[in-house]
């Protein structure tokens, strides 16, 4: 009586190996279609290599079908953290700098910058607030219309950082670390307002300019 109870938990062990098997296969296929979905929609940015290498990392997170309004949500988050972690370093600087001459200008830029931090959590706010069923159709243009002004002035804000050091006597490493950094992060933004922009466009066509029958 042992022999056949052992031939069907063996066959239980396989039928769950293969169900297990299959459901990683289906999620391997559909962070496959992610990474593709972030590679197509990057071709449009003007910084297509680093809105691939900054957000294709972030497909793992993803186990169904990534749609635009996801892509423009993540953009917005990989660059707030960028916009953050700037902040902190710039406020370092501006720490060690307390007392010269110099410190004025890094302020100025923390303040740009922190202002930065600002627009940016505030786009995220305003576009978890647009639904891609449609519900606030009506409310769309005003919704785009702030998440578009807050990062175009997010954009501001780190042009002006960098505007501020020009021709200025700075610490050579710490100057040349803060203008890549804000550098950096002035492109993530231009990535997010551009992935933004596509997901507009794409919810209007569909739900906002839709000829009335």
């Amino acid at each position: 009586m042992a022999k056949p109870n052992k031939i069907i938990y063996l066959l239980l062990i396989t039928v769950l190996i293969f169900t297990l098997a299959q459901a990683e296969h289906r999620t391997i296929r559909r962070r496959s279609r992610a990474r593709a979905f972030i590679e197509i929609q990057c071709q449009q940015t003007l910084y297509p290599d680093l809105c691939i290498r900054s957000l294709s990392y972030y497909v793992s997170n993803f186990t169904t079908n990534l749609s635009l309004r996801q892509l423009a949500q993540v953009a917005l988050r990989v660059t707030l953290a960028n916009a953050e972690s700037t902040k902190i370093y710039v406020a370092d600087v501006a720490k060690d700098l307390n007392q010269t001459k110099s410190y004025r200008f890094a302020k100025e830029c923390l303040d740009q910058i922190s202002d930065g931090v600002a627009q940016l959590s505030n786009c995220i706010k305003e576009t978890q607030m647009i639904k891609e069923d449609g519900e606030t159709t009506i409310d769309f243009p005003w919704h785009a219309s702030n998440v578009k002004t807050w990062m175009s002035t997010a954009l501001t804000d780190a042009s002006t950082c960098v505007d501020g050091f020009s021709g200025r006597a700075f610490g050579g490493k710490k100057k040349a670390m803060i203008k890549a950094k804000v550098l950096n992060l002035q492109q993530a933004t231009s990535i997010s307002l551009a992935l933004f922009n596509r997901f507009a466009a794409r919810y209007r066509s569909s739900h906002v300019d839709k000829p009335k029958v």
